[in-house]
């Protein structure tokens, strides 16, 4: 039996139907909403125009050509102080960018380690896992930051150490694996050196990455389609590093690594990563984490035990339950909040400038601004820079949170 709360008006439309009829009222209430909005936006924008310091002033961007006359100590890419305040900008973009691709990664990994650590069966690593927890997210980031960056300046060994002493004896401290060096001035690890050709090397990795995931898509469709359970393990590395591997053969080496080597007073090749990178990477990645973690927990804990005791009584190894059964189905749960972490860890690198990273805060919105003056300029960039990576992350995460959800059939 079915009723209608609002029949059709014999007489025709009427303009209270727009209040009283709950056919229109929704629209209505958006039309005016909509208004509301573009009216605030219209008033924002014209005294913007009308203002008579920025009728002055103008809008120009045309400061980003004049040289920056500022160094950065953090340099992925060559850059001078005479560099224009665009180069400075990159650089400080790029810099954003490690901080949060690594910062994701490592965060990503803590936390799901201590997500599933924390569900253990034994008490002492489960309680560890809950102090990590409680104890990272409950202290702010900042915090957090500081005490790396105290604790990686002066708890790693002077340069000194690594100097080769005059009478030709052995210094006190050699790098380690003849590849890196922690100092109170950075840890200096290999530089990637790229030929003409080194692009093609790449793109053939990039190229076994997909591959890979291939292979595992693969892999799993046979196991449940057939219950057939095929080893990817070797496949999986042999496809990930074979292919680049002959490539760079092919081409007589194009990719290299160039090693730190010590000098007179420092050393010379390699990558330096500072201070100030390492304490943001690190304190981004343990603080986040923990956050990850409590949101891998409340994934596990959503799958129903029954779908543990079920793959148990198939005779599935709990390895091999948590990684088939639990974990894919949990991941509709975790990829969510996940989405908001990763934003969280990008918008957080701003706090780079209490330890001196020059991030793209520190150089378009720190020093670029105040020698310009030019604020109105620098936050529009600033804005559009967060803007576009925050959309550009949930965006690639909206992809993989649909091919994880629930199809129906």
């Amino acid at each position: 039996m079915t009723t209608m709360t609002d029949p059709p008006n014999a007489d025709g439309f009427r303009i209270g139907q727009l209040i009283s009829d709950k056919r229109y009222r929704s629209y209505t209430f958006q039309f005016f909403a909509l208004a509301a909005l573009v009216f605030g936006f219209g008033w924002l924008i014209n005294n913007a125009i009308n203002n008579p310091v920025l009728q002055e002033a103008g809008i120009d961007f045309g400061f980003l050509q004049d040289p920056a006359g500022y160094d950065i100590n953090q340099q992925p890419i060559e850059y001078t102080s005479q560099s224009s305040h665009m180069r400075a900008a990159v650089i400080g973009a790029i810099n954003t960018l490690i901080v949060a691709f690594l910062g994701c990664v490592t965060a990503t990994v803590f936390g799901v380690i201590a997500g599933v650590l924390r569900l253990s069966n034994n008490w002492i690593i489960s309680k560890l896992m809950a102090i990590y927890v409680e104890m990272f997210r409950n202290v702010p980031v900042l915090i957090w930051i500081l005490i790396i960056f105290t604790v990686a300046a002066n708890v790693f060994p002077p340069m000194s150490e690594f100097r080769l002493p005059r009478d030709g004896s052995e210094p006190e401290r050699t790098l380690l694996f003849g590849m890196f060096a922690a100092t109170n001035q950075g840890v200096y690890v290999p530089r990637l050196t790229m030929g003409e050709t080194g692009w093609i090397v790449i793109l053939t990795f990039l190229a076994s990455i997909a591959g890979v995931f291939g292979l595992r898509r693969y892999a799993r469709q046979k196991l449940y389609a057939e219950g057939k359970l095929i080893p990817i393990l070797w496949p999986s590395i042999a496809v990930l590093i074979v292919p680049a591997v002959l490539m760079q053969l092919i081409l007589g080496s194009p990719l290299g690594l160039e090693y730190p080597e010590m000098a007179r007073f420092s050393f010379d090749g390699g990558f330096l990563l500072r201070p100030s990178l390492i304490a943001l990477w690190f304190a981004l990645s343990i603080y986040t984490g923990a956050f990850i973690a409590e949101n891998v927990r409340a994934g596990i804990l959503a799958v129903s035990k029954g779908q543990t005791e079920a793959a148990a009584a198939l005779g599935l190894r709990p390895r091999r339950i948590m990684g088939l059964v639990v974990l894919p189905q949990a991941l509709r749960v975790i990829i969510p909040p996940l989405i908001s972490q990763y934003l969280n860890i990008t918008k957080n690198s701003s706090l780079a400038i209490a330890v001196g990273y020059m991030d793209l805060t520190g150089t378009l919105g720190g020093i670029t601004l105040n020698q310009t003056g030019r604020a109105l300029e620098c936050i529009l960039l600033l804005m559009a820079f967060y803007l576009t990576i925050s959309l550009a992350i949930s965006a690639i995460m909206n992809v993989y949170n649909n091919s994880v959800k629930l199809k129906e059939r």
